[in-house]
């Protein structure tokens, strides 16, 4: 098989599972601690209404608060449909359930761990992952976490970082630093977590040195996995209105894939590259409105790479060597 210079999710996947494996996407209905009212007085400017929820699940009005007795059916309604779907369309063979949308570990312990249950008696899942914030982690929600691990499962946590530069974060309004990160990342892998981190490439200020010096920074934290965003500006969001003052712009996908190569030319071997760009719906899309289809970027990107001579970890120093899971990479292009 012709594999990209770099580790592929489905790649990972496929050699930790040795059959076809795809996350089951639920909304449990968490909601995010920085949406209205919340630290940064109005949530991130990027974020839309749906808190990057599945196309395919449907309106987000549907879904109780977490907690409620009512999160057991929804949460069966999504499992079904989603796994019947993803059976029919890619002939899937394995799941992992993914708790996406918001920050899905915004409840009390007690609450979190009702609903990673429910969900997880819902099929014969071969892992739980949980996409959240930084400033939503403490100690007793990652050790819950890592109690799933005891019973045999692979357990992720989904970090948004978006940027190490706090001067972004202030403008983006994240509502959290970069200490609160490596306090959460740290924190997550006191107890054995395997940690993905979340990155937008070309927000606001931001340019090829600020994507370098993130990636450097986060590649030395050994983490497990990645996932980058080319920046997307949904439709009613803070970010939308600068865009149509001319105070922002987005990306080209020539210029995301130079900053895509710069950034995995820094990462370890062995950190998975679980996403590469954004898949928002076009309908709720202000920018960009041309961009090449995901499958042309990451052919593009890997037949770029190859023929610089380019490969993930070209670039990598470590300062710990060993961290993180995923396999490695011949170190040719």
């Amino acid at each position: 098989m012709n594999e990209p210079p770099y580790l592929t999710y489905s790649r990972y996947l496929r050699e930790r599972h040795g059959c076809k494996v795809y996350r089951v996407a639920v909304d449990a209905g968490f909601g995010c601690p920085n949406r209205a009212g919340g630290r940064s007085g109005g949530g991130c400017s990027f974020c839309s209404q749906s808190g990057s929820r599945a196309p395919y699940l449907g309106p987000s009005a549907d879904v109780p608060h977490a907690g409620c007795a009512e999160v057991g059916p929804r949460l069966r309604r999504q499992v079904d449909s989603t796994i019947s779907f993803l059976k029919k369309r890619y002939a899937a063979d394995a799941f992992i359930l993914y708790f996406q949308p918001y920050s899905n570990t915004n409840a009390s312990v007690a609450e979190l761990k009702q609903a990673y249950d429910a969900g997880l008696a819902l099929a014969p899942f071969r892992g739980l992952n949980v996409a959240t914030r930084p400033d939503c982690i403490d100690p007793g929600k990652a050790r819950l976490l890592s109690s799933y691990r005891q019973k045999g499962l692979e357990v992720w946590v989904e970090l948004g970082l978006q940027t190490v530069h706090d001067d972004t974060l202030r403008r983006i309004g994240r509502g959290h630093t970069m200490e609160d990160f490596r306090r959460a990342y740290g924190l997550l892998k006191e107890n054995g977590l395997n940690v993905a981190v979340h990155l937008i490439f070309g927000l606001p200020g931001e340019g090829l040195s600020h994507i370098i010096e993130t990636a450097d920074e986060v590649a030395r934290l050994g983490l497990d996995g990645v996932k980058i965003h080319n920046l997307h500006i949904p439709r009613g969001t803070r970010l939308e209105s600068e865009l149509v003052k001319g105070e922002v712009t987005v990306p080209s996908p020539e210029r995301h894939l130079e900053y895509c190569i710069a950034a995995i030319e820094r990462l370890p071997p062995r950190t998975v590259v679980m996403r590469l760009v954004c898949d928002t719906p076009r309908s709720e899309l202000a920018a960009p409105r041309a961009f090449w289809r995901k499958e042309t970027f990451t052919s593009k990107l890997a037949a770029e790479m190859k023929a610089r001579g380019s490969f993930q970890g070209r670039l990598f120093r470590p300062l710990d060597p060993g961290r993180g899971v995923g396999l490695p990479l011949p170190q040719e292009a």
